[in-house]
């Protein structure tokens, strides 16, 4: 996969879970993975693992700030 391929969905994943966060529309990341599928298979994929990498993080993070928080960090 080239650079350019995954700058782009990295950034895609971004704004759409950016948007998702502002606008209360959970459909806005399969609907911006529709949009990239119809044209391109492989930034559909791109796409799609960046915001799950995202959406993984963040339970991690979640997860390790109550357990800093049950410690009294």
């Amino acid at each position: 996969m080239s650079d350019y391929t995954q700058e782009t969905a990295n950034e895609l994943a971004d704004l759409a879970l950016a948007e998702q966060t502002a606008s209360g529309d959970e459909k806005i990341v399969q609907a911006i993975a529709e949009v990239l599928g119809a044209s391109s298979q492989t930034l559909q994929e791109a796409f799609l693992t960046s915001v799950r990498v995202r959406r993984a993080e963040a339970r991690a993070r979640e997860l390790l700030a109550a357990s800093a928080a049950k410690r009294g960090a």
